[in-house]
């Protein structure tokens, strides 16, 4: 018999392994890729920098959607893209006079959560893409506003992103940002996952290491000049 996806209010509930490590690695390393990326981006002096994390940020989202395929449980899309109509189901809790209805907890990500990674890989590997276009000698005027477009987009949908872990952590009273750290959550013993896989998240943060020094170092000339 499988197990429920949800799960009681954590109060009562030891903490359980949820987020495998190349899960964490992949989330942190591309907030740092993305947010760096963007620091770097309207000065000529940092343009090396910004197309360097902007590589790793595509290689992140394209390691994640194979993890989504092959990863452990809470990680994989099969686990936590719903129909639309779930999603808005679960939504339905933060509307204006439903504040004393909190909607169902979820061990991984929740219905509305899930379309929200879906969106932001998609928005991810298109703003680079679009960026590998603007780069390109020749390229139309164009193609740099669709990757300014494309950015703003995903600075939008990023700040939706962190108000609903801050809501849904203030609803259900846990730390949302620390279980993406710790790969812990307060859950059921059976709904636990019985490894980190921390061999392929070191292996991941190497690859992903790598290539950023490969690309900076002039080691990928293709991709950077």
């Amino acid at each position: 018999m499988s197990t429920p996806d949800t799960l009681p209010e954590p109060a009562a509930l030891a903490e359980q392994k949820i987020w495998d490590l190349p899960t964490r690695v992949f989330h942190w390393t591309l907030v740092l890729c993305f947010a760096g990326a963007w620091l770097t981006a309207e000065s000529e002096r940092t343009q090396l920098l910004h197309l360097t994390l902007g590589y790793c940020a595509g290689a992140l989202v394209l390691w994640r959607v194979l993890w989504g395929v092959a990863g452990s449980r809470y990680a994989l899309f099969s686990d936590f893209v719903r129909s639309p109509a779930a999603a808005l189901r679960y939504l339905q809790a933060y509307l204006p006079g439903n504040s004393l209805v909190a909607p169902r907890r979820y061990v991984g990500h929740n219905p509305a959560g899930g379309w929200a990674v879906l969106g932001l890989l998609a928005l991810m590997a298109a703003a680079v893409a679009s960026g590998w276009w603007a780069y390109q000698s020749g390229a139309p005027d164009a193609a740099g506003e669709v990757h300014e477009v494309l950015t703003h987009a995903l600075l939008i949908l990023i700040g939706l992103h962190v108000l609903a872990v801050v809501a849904t952590g203030f609803k259900h009273r846990e730390n949302l940002v620390r279980a993406m750290w710790t790969g812990r959550k307060r859950a059921l013993p059976e709904q636990g996952i019985r490894s980190s896989q921390v061999l392929i998240g070191l292996l991941l943060f190497a690859a992903v290491t790598w290539l950023g020094w490969a690309l900076y170092a002039g080691r990928l000339p293709g991709l950077t000049t």
